[in-house]
């Protein structure tokens, strides 16, 4: 098991984000499936009366997903395992600001494969201890990342110019760019997402590899997808939940139609 905490620090307030972050899944999906590869939402509903971060939360939206992804699946990956079992499902409680995601693969490695994302957006600089309120023996073990989305290296693969938030400045809001090594302590409103991510692959010979392996990838993931959030500000700012619910049902039957059609789209794994 490997646990670490992810700390990616916005200008933005709570209430924003809920919309910027979904308005932006939706986006970012597209440009991930194509060729029969990609994103199918099986759910997208209400739920309640599930407990999350000791009953604290129990009410939202859940959402299942079937991730079709085999060409993202690094390539050590693809040779172990067999033709078709590459499916990575994912059940996700968002009952914001608190957000529960696992990742699983039922299809092949069963109980042997679980990534847990935990979320839990706090309107501050990111310097709170234990906000998952973590036991002692998996707070011995986890290792705290601060992502700076606008200073950490991103690879040429993934850089574009206009999600650059050196470079974005909003015309709706005024913010950015987001300059300095001290960005963080200047801006208003700021807010931090404190995304817990525990992975346990069980696989004699390749856990260690595979799990670290995979939290790279997820460091990987929040940096560029947070650096869309916020250069995508001048999109999604200004819209409302009603709105959002209504781009994600367009967006499913966009993603249906993607999916059967042209070529597979976005990030490969980076092994390859």
């Amino acid at each position: 098991m490997l646990i670490k905490e992810y700390r990616v620090t916005l200008p933005l307030t709570v209430e924003e984000y809920q919309v910027a972050q979904l308005f932006s899944v939706a986006e970012a999906s597209k440009d991930n499936t194509g060729g029969g590869e990609g994103i199918e939402v099986l759910k997208n509903e209400p739920f309640t009366n599930y407990p999350l971060l000791g009953g604290k939360y129990n009410s939202g939206q859940y959402t299942y997903k079937i991730y079709h992804l085999a060409s993202k699946v690094p390539a050590f990956i693809r040779l172990l395992a067999p033709k078709g079992s590459l499916e990575i499902h994912e059940e996700a409680w968002n009952a914001y600001p608190y957000c529960r995601t696992v990742i699983t693969n039922p299809g092949y490695m069963k109980e042997n494969f679980v990534i847990c994302i935990e979320s839990l957006h706090v309107p501050d600089t990111g310097k709170k201890d234990n906000v998952h309120e973590l036991p002692a023996d998996k707070l011995k073990i986890r290792e705290v990342v601060q992502i700076d989305i606008a200073n950490d290296p991103v690879t040429s693969a993934d850089y574009k110019s206009d999600e650059d938030p050196l470079k974005f400045k909003s015309q709706k809001t005024g913010r950015g760019p987001l300059t300095g090594p001290d960005w963080k302590d200047k801006v208003d409103p700021v807010m931090t997402c404190y995304k817990l991510v525990t992975v346990e692959f069980k696989w004699f010979g390749l856990q260690t590899r595979v799990e670290s392996f995979i939290q790279k990838c997820e460091r990987r993931l929040f940096t560029n997808f947070h650096r869309q959030v916020f250069c995508w500000m001048d999109r999604w700012h200004g819209l409302t939940m009603e709105d959002i619910r209504r781009i994600e049902e367009k967006t499913k039957e966009e993603l249906e139609a993607l999916r059967k059609t042209g070529e597979a789209r976005g990030m490969k794994a980076e092994s390859d």
